[in-house]
């Protein structure tokens, strides 16, 4: 059976599956729940509040879209085994649920057994219209009373019932003779005497029946009545009869760690004393005792083919908290102090202020324009810009150092698809706006001592806004991208359409791979949470052998029955041929699996055009999310990676993002100084433009000049601007320097941005 399978115990084992905690008479936290024979249990999010058990897929989902919901009122809660348990409703609604431990299925079942107590007991004392109904520890003792008594009170009702019923009886057949009769007399003398006895006959049936429905609608209305109450009764013997069977199954298990206890004790002390040692080492009974606490798995049925599950990176590591560098910010912002050694990165920032703000008041009149030239205050933002940000995209760098060490280069685009597909990871709750980059703007991310690898940032252009990235790894992969964001507001939600390519070189197998970024959709721009999702399509192709990728992100529909987020790919060689499947989702987790065979089958979509159907082995994990540290949602959400982005640093240009003072301030907490100093800024930044532009002119012959035409002569000074060799586009591509210059500790080509 799936329900333990092995994939089931990777999966609890991967998520640790965090305790459910109440809040209020809200009870809420992560439980499997069975879905099919295909997919088995899948961890879900459930909330218990107001006798109500509703679950999600994510928490993110909480604020839009329900899964599945059952009312504990009038539903069945049963035990199946230690961590197992069952949810119904008597019809369509059942939930098969698993908990990670006997004590977190046992925490659960309190809190839903009480919540249905409650439940019960308001529905009760809603349909009973303020009528006294006994509570289910009394019902025992009065039962038998109410019975007979309702038993009295109904036989009275039978017994008027048939009285009635021979009077409609009698007056019945005595009008129908008296209708003969007049039907035989016709006009005769006698027919206004008969008329008047069958009116007399009439006017009497009509009484009676009236009488009958009276008391067939009073029994009608008891028998509902002590109907509802007998099932009331029912369904609380019913309750009272599972509480005292889980009192029972507790008790005895109680009972049996107890025993086992005492056996290991009394055999730890045999054995120390026959060794004649006083110390207090646990003996082999506590040991197996103490097991018991602890989570156990089925071990897996086959062993892997080859590593799939990458492993954390050094900097994800907690390590003590920094008091001086994130809360105490200096008097002058543009040069932080350092009280720290570097070997250890920060894990928290300042808890995000609790401002309000009017956005509708600020981007009514912005409908239609580029998000870029809104005049946005710092409330909206993440105290980032938007070079860290790009930065992010190497939160899950490791995936690369395994494409390195690929030998087939089929292999390696899987991981290389699946690292195209993490950078969308940190998005899911991170509904704030990163700081537009001044340009000449930097952001260096030297990580050559935990992860092997260097990386720079510079703001290349700012009309359009693009940012050149350049990464070098020591462990044989080099990563450049220049990104230009183009982002219009549609009064609902805002579109993002991320323009450029990103290129993945690796050194020893010469292998190029490029792809482009999906668009970025943000809702519910004016009213209701907000939240992100990301649609499109990505070809990752390797342009030394031919391989391709093909990725498909699904965008959501409430309608939809797939998984949210979802993500599939095919990876095929240059003949066409697929060899590798790929399936998840950007938010959690991505999977390939090798193709065995591939056929056509039914039709797909309105053209009538067969999809194809592949057959392959069993899937690999190949990335997962890493956690969010905890405390994120008060800390912009931001990654373990994300929290250190910002982090003060020696030696590091006069350009860096960390010496932006509107940012630093930011994240101090500081809002209004920080958007006095954002004005600040970017007017210093539009001072600088027209001056380089009145200097390109005054080089120019009036005869030259354009009238309306920008001159501006910027060049980015650690990238220089030429024809990519690969994709023929006129790009940005990293000229060198930066790390010699920061060895050298001489700065003085760099512009006067802050």
């Amino acid at each position: 059976m799936l329900r333990n399978s092995p994939v089931l115990a990777a999966v609890m084992s991967e998520s640790k599956t965090p305790t459910p905690t109440p809040a209020g008479d809200t009870y809420k936290g992560w439980v499997f729940k069975w879905t099919n024979y295909i997919k088995g249990y899948q961890r879900r999010w459930f909330v218990l509040s107001n006798g109500l058990l509703s679950y999600y897929r994510t928490q993110a989902e909480m604020g839009h879209t329900c899964r599945g919901t059952i009312n504990l009122a009038t539903a069945s809660i049963t035990v199946d085994d230690a961590c197992n348990f069952v949810i119904s409703n008597g019809g369509a609604q059942t939930y098969h649920l698993k908990a990670s431990c006997e004590v977190e299925r046992q925490r659960w079942i309190t809190a839903l057994e009480l919540a249905k107590a409650k439940a019960a007991r308001m529905q009760a004392e809603s349909d009973d219209s303020g009528d006294d109904f006994p509570a289910p520890r009394e019902v025992a003792g009065s039962q038998i009373s109410e019975v007979q008594s309702a038993m009295r009170t109904l036989g009275s009702k039978v017994e008027d019932l048939s009285t009635c019923n021979d009077l409609i009886s009698k007056h019945g057949s005595a009008l129908q003779r008296s209708l003969s009769e007049l039907d035989s007399l016709r006009l005769t003398g006698e027919a206004g005497e008969k008329i008047r006895q069958v009116t007399e006959r009439a006017t009497l049936f009509r009484i009676t029946s009236n009488a009958m429905i009276n008391a067939c609608r009073e029994f009608l209305t008891l028998a509902q009545t002590h109907s509802k109450r007998w099932q009331k009764a029912l369904q609380a013997e019913r309750e009272q009869r599972v509480r005292l069977e889980e009192t029972l199954e507790q008790l005895a298990k109680q009972h049996n760690h107890l025993e086992r206890a005492f056996r290991g004790a009394a055999q730890a002390n045999t054995s120390a004393d026959n060794k004649g040692d006083t110390g207090s080492t646990p003996g082999k009974g506590e040991a197996s005792d103490e097991d018991d606490d602890n989570e156990f798995f089925d071990a897996m049925e086959e062993a892997p083919e080859f590593i799939t599950v990458p492993a954390e990176p050094h900097f994800h590591k907690w390590v003590p908290y920094c008091f001086i560098c994130t809360f105490v910010p200096p008097a002058d912002l543009s040069k932080p102090s350092l009280h720290c050694s570097k070997s250890k990165r920060r894990t928290r920032i300042p808890d995000k202020p609790n401002y309000s703000l009017n956005l509708w008041s600020i981007m009514k009149n912005c409908i239609g324009k580029e998000l870029s030239k809104i005049p946005m205050p710092v409330n909206f933002n993440e105290p980032i810009s938007m070079l860290q940000r790009l930065s992010e995209d190497l939160e899950y760098h490791e995936l690369l150092d395994k494409a390195a060490k690929c030998h087939s280069s089929l292999e390696q685009m899987c991981y290389v698809a699946a690292f195209s597909v993490s950078s969308y990871s940190t998005t899911v709750h991170r509904t704030g706006k990163p700081f537009n980059p001044l340009l000449g703007e930097t952001f260096e991310l030297d990580r050559r001592r935990e992860s092997g690898y260097r990386s720079l940032c510079e703001q290349v252009s700012h009309h359009p806004p693009a940012a050149a990235h350049h990464v070098i790894s020591e462990r044989g992969w080099t990563l450049r991208q220049e990104i230009t964001v183009a982002s219009k507001f549609r009064g609902k939600y805002l579109s993002i359409m991320p323009l450029g390519t990103i290129h993945a070189i690796f050194e020893k197998s010469n292998n190029h791979y490029t792809w482009k970024k999906v668009n970025t959709t943000v809702h519910n721009i004016i009213v209701g949470k907000l939240w992100i999702d990301q649609s499109g399509e990505i070809d990752v192709v390797n342009h030394t052998t031919g391989d391709r990728c093909h990725l498909k992100f699904a965008p959501y529909s409430y309608f939809s029955r797939d998984v949210a987020r979802k993500v599939t790919g095919v990876v095929m060689d240059k003949d066409g041929k697929a060899h590798y499947v790929l399936s998840g989702t950007w938010d959690e987790k991505m999977e390939f699996s090798r193709v065995m065979q591939s056929s056509r089958g039914g039709e797909n979509g309105t053209e009538g055009k067969q999809k194809t159907v592949y057959q392959t082995l069993k899937a690999r994990e190949v990335w997962r999310r890493n956690p969010l540290p905890e405390g994120a949602e008060s800390m912009y959400y931001f990654t373990t990676l994300a929290l250190t982005l910002n982090e003060p640093e020696e030696g590091v240009a006069p350009t860096d993002s960390r010496l932006r003072p509107d940012q630093r301030l930011m994240e101090a907490g500081r809002w209004d100084e920080a958007n006095a100093e954002k004005q600040r800024l970017e007017e210093k930044q539009r001072s600088a433009r027209r001056e380089r532009e009145r200097e390109a002119a005054s080089q120019r012959t009036s005869s030259q000049t354009e009238e309306g035409v920008s001159h501006d002569n910027y060049q980015a000074r650690w990238f220089e601007h030429c024809e990519d060799r690969v994709s023929g586009e006129q790009v940005h591509i990293y000229k060198g320097g930066y790390w010699e210059t920061k060895d050298r500790g001489n700065w003085e080509g760099c512009p006067d941005i802050f």
